[in-house]
């Protein structure tokens, strides 16, 4: 656990600061974007160890976002999370197909929001 640094890119504020106390209490730094705009200005400031991405944002999708950061070169390897209030199964193929390297729906349990951010942080 630890020092690793997350990405929450959340447009809604409840599942936003759930997510951030969660992690928070376990040791990590937390950064938030609530946009598409922010996110990408975020991460050239500073690249995270791992991003959870919201599919639906106000200005561009999470898959969007993460078509674009897999295909930087300086992005590509940064685990990227999607999560979804849609868990149906075509939401998670096309988070996979735009090169999701997970898929968590919401609302998500706290155990299973850890689980998920140690086993791509390479934690137990």
């Amino acid at each position: 656990m630890g020092e690793a640094e997350i990405l929450v890119v959340e447009d809604e504020a409840d599942t936003l600061n759930l997510a951030k106390i969660i992690l928070e209490t376990e040791g990590y730094k937390i950064q938030t974007a609530s946009d598409g705009q922010e996110t990408f200005k975020k991460i050239d400031q500073r690249k995270p160890d791992l991003i959870l991405l919201d599919l639906r944002l106000p200005d561009i999708d999470g898959y969007e976002i993460c078509r674009k950061l897999k295909g930087r070169s300086e992005t590509e390897t940064i685990p990227i999370v999607m999560f979804s209030a849609s868990g149906s199964e075509s939401a998670k193929k096309r988070a996979f197909e735009a090169g999701a390297d997970d898929f968590l729906g919401k609302p998500f349990a706290m155990a299973q929001l850890l689980g998920v951010v140690k086993r791509h942080l390479g934690e137990r």
